[in-house]
Protein backbone atom coordinates (compact mmCIF):
# COMPACT_ATOMS: atom_id res chain seq x y z
CA UNK A 1 0.00 0.00 0.00
CA UNK A 2 1.41 3.37 -1.00
CA UNK A 3 0.79 6.68 0.62
CA UNK A 4 2.19 10.16 0.79
CA UNK A 5 2.94 12.74 3.42
CA UNK A 6 1.00 15.99 3.43
CA UNK A 7 3.74 17.94 5.19
CA UNK A 8 7.35 17.74 4.06
CA UNK A 9 10.19 18.82 6.34
CA UNK A 10 12.02 21.74 4.72
CA UNK A 11 14.20 23.69 7.14
CA UNK A 12 17.24 25.99 6.98
CA UNK A 13 20.00 23.80 5.48
CA UNK A 14 22.79 25.86 7.03
CA UNK A 15 21.50 26.11 10.59
CA UNK A 16 21.95 23.60 13.39
CA UNK A 17 18.85 21.97 14.82
CA UNK A 18 18.20 20.36 18.20
CA UNK A 19 16.06 17.45 19.36
CA UNK A 20 14.88 17.25 22.97
CA UNK A 21 13.20 14.45 24.88
CA UNK A 22 14.09 11.76 22.34
CA UNK A 23 14.22 8.74 24.65
CA UNK A 24 15.91 6.20 22.37
CA UNK A 25 17.22 8.74 19.83
CA UNK A 26 15.26 7.11 17.00
CA UNK A 27 13.72 10.42 15.91
CA UNK A 28 17.14 12.08 15.87
CA UNK A 29 18.41 9.33 13.56
CA UNK A 30 15.50 9.89 11.18
CA UNK A 31 16.14 13.63 11.19
CA UNK A 32 19.91 13.23 10.69
CA UNK A 33 19.39 10.91 7.71
CA UNK A 34 16.82 13.31 6.29
CA UNK A 35 19.24 16.25 6.50
CA UNK A 36 22.07 14.22 4.99
CA UNK A 37 19.86 13.19 2.06
CA UNK A 38 19.00 16.84 1.40
CA UNK A 39 22.65 17.92 1.54
CA UNK A 40 22.28 20.04 4.66
CA UNK A 41 25.45 21.21 6.37
CA UNK A 42 23.78 22.18 9.64
CA UNK A 43 24.28 19.72 12.48
CA UNK A 44 21.75 17.76 14.49
CA UNK A 45 22.14 18.20 18.25
CA UNK A 46 20.48 15.08 19.69
CA UNK A 47 19.73 15.02 23.41
CA UNK A 48 18.30 12.69 26.03
CA UNK A 49 17.10 13.49 29.51
CA UNK A 50 18.50 10.23 30.87
CA UNK A 51 22.16 9.35 31.31
CA UNK A 52 23.91 7.02 28.89
CA UNK A 53 24.09 4.34 31.60
CA UNK A 54 20.31 4.47 32.04
CA UNK A 55 19.76 4.31 28.28
CA UNK A 56 21.92 1.20 28.00
CA UNK A 57 19.70 -0.53 30.57
CA UNK A 58 16.56 0.28 28.57
CA UNK A 59 17.70 0.15 24.95
CA UNK A 60 20.09 -2.60 23.91
CA UNK A 61 20.65 -0.87 20.57
CA UNK A 62 21.54 2.57 21.97
CA UNK A 63 25.29 2.38 21.24
CA UNK A 64 24.60 1.47 17.61
CA UNK A 65 22.08 4.31 17.43
CA UNK A 66 24.64 6.80 18.69
CA UNK A 67 27.19 5.47 16.21
CA UNK A 68 24.72 6.03 13.38
CA UNK A 69 24.11 9.60 14.54
CA UNK A 70 27.82 10.33 14.67
CA UNK A 71 28.23 8.93 11.15
CA UNK A 72 25.81 11.64 10.09
CA UNK A 73 27.88 14.27 11.97
CA UNK A 74 25.34 14.68 14.75
CA UNK A 75 26.34 15.49 18.32
CA UNK A 76 24.75 13.56 21.17
CA UNK A 77 24.34 14.95 24.70
CA UNK A 78 22.91 13.01 27.64
CA UNK A 79 21.40 14.17 30.93
CA UNK A 80 19.95 17.30 29.31
CA UNK A 81 17.16 19.22 31.03
CA UNK A 82 15.61 21.21 28.19
CA UNK A 83 14.54 23.95 30.61
CA UNK A 84 18.12 24.59 31.75
CA UNK A 85 20.23 24.46 28.60
CA UNK A 86 21.52 27.97 29.29
CA UNK A 87 23.57 26.57 32.20
CA UNK A 88 24.55 23.35 30.43
CA UNK A 89 28.22 23.35 29.42
CA UNK A 90 27.46 21.33 26.27
CA UNK A 91 25.45 24.22 24.87
CA UNK A 92 28.11 26.89 25.22
CA UNK A 93 28.87 28.34 21.81
CA UNK A 94 25.49 27.32 20.38
CA UNK A 95 23.80 30.63 21.10
CA UNK A 96 21.90 31.90 18.07
CA UNK A 97 22.64 28.75 16.05
CA UNK A 98 19.36 26.80 16.04
CA UNK A 99 17.22 27.09 12.94
CA UNK A 100 14.80 24.42 14.14
CA UNK A 101 14.06 22.64 17.42
CA UNK A 102 11.98 19.50 17.91
CA UNK A 103 10.27 18.21 21.04
CA UNK A 104 8.03 15.22 20.38
CA UNK A 105 5.38 14.34 22.96
CA UNK A 106 6.84 16.24 25.94
CA UNK A 107 6.01 15.05 29.43
CA UNK A 108 7.11 16.29 32.83
CA UNK A 109 7.38 12.77 34.23
CA UNK A 110 4.86 10.73 36.17
CA UNK A 111 4.18 11.08 39.88
CA UNK A 112 3.16 7.65 41.12
CA UNK A 113 -0.52 7.39 41.94
CA UNK A 114 -1.60 10.60 40.18
CA UNK A 115 -2.96 10.92 36.65
CA UNK A 116 -1.42 13.75 34.62
CA UNK A 117 -4.45 16.01 34.85
CA UNK A 118 -4.67 15.95 38.66
CA UNK A 119 -4.32 19.50 40.06
CA UNK A 120 -1.64 18.36 42.51
CA UNK A 121 0.72 17.50 39.64
CA UNK A 122 -0.59 19.16 36.47
CA UNK A 123 1.32 22.37 37.21
CA UNK A 124 4.54 20.49 36.37
CA UNK A 125 3.47 20.04 32.75
CA UNK A 126 2.45 23.67 32.38
CA UNK A 127 5.78 24.86 33.77
CA UNK A 128 7.70 22.52 31.47
CA UNK A 129 6.37 24.23 28.37
CA UNK A 130 6.83 27.74 29.69
CA UNK A 131 10.41 27.11 30.79
CA UNK A 132 11.24 25.17 27.62
CA UNK A 133 10.39 28.03 25.30
CA UNK A 134 12.06 30.60 27.55
CA UNK A 135 15.27 28.54 27.62
CA UNK A 136 15.35 28.42 23.80
CA UNK A 137 15.42 32.18 23.26
CA UNK A 138 19.20 32.53 23.51
CA UNK A 139 19.83 29.66 21.10
CA UNK A 140 17.33 30.38 18.31
CA UNK A 141 18.04 32.21 15.10
CA UNK A 142 15.41 34.90 14.42
CA UNK A 143 12.78 33.23 12.27
CA UNK A 144 13.80 29.80 13.53
CA UNK A 145 11.12 27.17 14.03
CA UNK A 146 10.11 25.11 17.04
CA UNK A 147 8.00 21.99 16.46
CA UNK A 148 6.20 20.34 19.36
CA UNK A 149 3.99 17.30 18.96
CA UNK A 150 1.31 16.22 21.40
CA UNK A 151 -2.07 14.53 21.49
CA UNK A 152 -4.94 16.98 21.34
CA UNK A 153 -6.57 14.85 24.04
CA UNK A 154 -3.57 15.06 26.38
CA UNK A 155 -4.37 16.04 29.96
CA UNK A 156 -0.70 16.54 30.88
CA UNK A 157 0.89 18.68 28.17
CA UNK A 158 -2.26 20.35 26.90
CA UNK A 159 -2.21 22.27 23.64
CA UNK A 160 -2.96 25.45 25.60
CA UNK A 161 0.20 25.01 27.66
CA UNK A 162 2.27 24.63 24.48
CA UNK A 163 0.78 27.68 22.77
CA UNK A 164 0.81 29.87 25.88
CA UNK A 165 4.38 28.92 26.75
CA UNK A 166 5.47 29.80 23.22
CA UNK A 167 3.68 33.14 23.19
CA UNK A 168 5.21 34.23 26.50
CA UNK A 169 8.67 33.94 24.93
CA UNK A 170 7.90 35.49 21.51
CA UNK A 171 7.34 32.32 19.54
CA UNK A 172 4.40 32.86 17.22
CA UNK A 173 2.15 29.95 16.28
CA UNK A 174 2.25 29.39 12.51
CA UNK A 175 0.41 26.12 11.92
CA UNK A 176 -0.98 22.91 13.37
CA UNK A 177 -1.10 19.74 11.28
CA UNK A 178 -1.98 16.11 12.01
CA UNK A 179 1.18 14.37 13.19
CA UNK A 180 0.67 11.40 10.88
CA UNK A 181 0.83 13.67 7.83
CA UNK A 182 4.31 14.84 8.77
CA UNK A 183 7.26 13.53 6.77
CA UNK A 184 9.20 12.67 9.95
CA UNK A 185 6.37 11.01 11.86
CA UNK A 186 7.38 7.39 11.22
CA UNK A 187 9.93 6.64 13.92
CA UNK A 188 10.02 4.30 16.92
CA UNK A 189 8.12 6.04 19.68
CA UNK A 190 8.76 4.91 23.22
CA UNK A 191 7.46 5.46 26.72
CA UNK A 192 10.65 7.18 27.81
CA UNK A 193 10.76 5.35 31.14
CA UNK A 194 11.65 1.94 32.58
CA UNK A 195 8.80 0.26 30.68
CA UNK A 196 10.89 0.53 27.52
CA UNK A 197 13.16 -2.25 28.82
CA UNK A 198 10.39 -4.81 28.21
CA UNK A 199 7.75 -3.12 26.05
CA UNK A 200 8.91 -1.69 22.74
CA UNK A 201 7.15 -0.41 19.60
CA UNK A 202 8.72 -3.00 17.30
CA UNK A 203 7.13 -5.73 19.42
CA UNK A 204 3.70 -4.43 18.56
CA UNK A 205 3.16 -2.76 21.92
CA UNK A 206 1.39 0.55 21.66
CA UNK A 207 0.26 3.24 24.05
CA UNK A 208 -2.67 2.23 26.19
CA UNK A 209 -4.52 5.53 26.10
CA UNK A 210 -3.20 7.33 23.02
CA UNK A 211 -4.79 7.24 19.59
CA UNK A 212 -2.63 8.24 16.64
CA UNK A 213 -5.39 10.17 14.90
CA UNK A 214 -5.41 12.69 17.77
CA UNK A 215 -1.67 13.41 17.59
CA UNK A 216 -0.88 16.90 16.30
CA UNK A 217 2.25 18.83 15.32
CA UNK A 218 2.37 22.45 16.48
CA UNK A 219 4.84 24.80 14.76
CA UNK A 220 6.09 28.13 16.10
CA UNK A 221 8.38 30.81 14.66
CA UNK A 222 10.76 32.81 16.81
CA UNK A 223 10.03 36.49 16.21
CA UNK A 224 11.93 38.52 18.82
CA UNK A 225 10.78 42.10 19.24
CA UNK A 226 14.13 43.34 20.48
CA UNK A 227 12.69 44.00 23.92
CA UNK A 228 13.19 41.65 26.85
CA UNK A 229 9.99 39.72 27.60
CA UNK A 230 8.54 39.86 31.07
CA UNK A 231 9.37 37.18 33.64
CA UNK A 232 8.04 33.77 32.70
CA UNK A 233 4.88 32.94 34.62
CA UNK A 234 5.54 29.91 36.79
CA UNK A 235 2.83 27.85 38.45
CA UNK A 236 3.77 27.09 42.04
CA UNK A 237 3.32 23.58 43.49
CA UNK A 238 0.58 22.84 46.03
CA UNK A 239 1.41 23.73 49.60
CA UNK A 240 2.04 21.03 52.18
CA UNK A 241 -1.41 21.50 53.69
CA UNK A 242 -3.06 20.88 50.32
CA UNK A 243 -1.12 17.65 49.83
CA UNK A 244 -1.84 16.51 53.38
CA UNK A 245 -5.57 17.08 52.81
CA UNK A 246 -5.63 15.16 49.50
CA UNK A 247 -7.93 12.12 49.62
CA UNK A 248 -7.38 10.57 46.20
CA UNK A 249 -4.48 9.37 44.09
CA UNK A 250 -1.70 7.85 46.21
CA UNK A 251 -3.35 9.24 49.36
CA UNK A 252 -6.59 7.32 48.88
CA UNK A 253 -5.81 4.51 51.32
CA UNK A 254 -3.45 6.39 53.64
CA UNK A 255 -4.17 7.83 57.07
CA UNK A 256 -2.21 9.26 59.95
CA UNK A 257 1.57 9.21 59.85
CA UNK A 258 1.69 7.34 56.55
CA UNK A 259 -0.27 10.08 54.84
CA UNK A 260 1.82 12.79 56.48
CA UNK A 261 5.04 11.08 55.40
CA UNK A 262 3.95 10.90 51.75
CA UNK A 263 2.80 14.52 51.80
CA UNK A 264 6.19 15.54 53.19
CA UNK A 265 8.03 13.50 50.58
CA UNK A 266 6.06 14.94 47.67
CA UNK A 267 6.26 18.48 49.00
CA UNK A 268 10.06 18.29 49.22
CA UNK A 269 10.23 16.83 45.73
CA UNK A 270 8.02 19.54 44.27
CA UNK A 271 10.00 22.32 45.97
CA UNK A 272 13.18 20.84 44.51
CA UNK A 273 11.62 20.69 41.04
CA UNK A 274 10.41 24.27 41.14
CA UNK A 275 13.95 25.28 42.12
CA UNK A 276 15.16 23.90 38.80
CA UNK A 277 17.14 20.95 40.12
CA UNK A 278 17.08 17.53 38.49
CA UNK A 279 14.99 14.93 40.26
CA UNK A 280 15.61 11.27 39.47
Amino acid sequence: MMGRFGRLELIDPLADCAVFGDADLSFAVKLAKHRTALGHVGRVIATTFETLECLRERYSEIDDTIKTLEEHFAEVFHGVDCTRIAVNENFKGLEGKFGCVYYNFPHAGAVKGFFDGHPCVNWRHENLMRLFFRALRSFMKPGGLVKVSSSKQAVGIRYYYICDGALQSEFQHTETVPFQEWHLSKYNRSYGDKRDAYRRPEKGEGYNVQRAEFDMLYTFKYEPSGNAPGPVKIRMPPKFGVLAACTDGPFKSLVGEGKKALATQLYKRFVTEISGEHVG
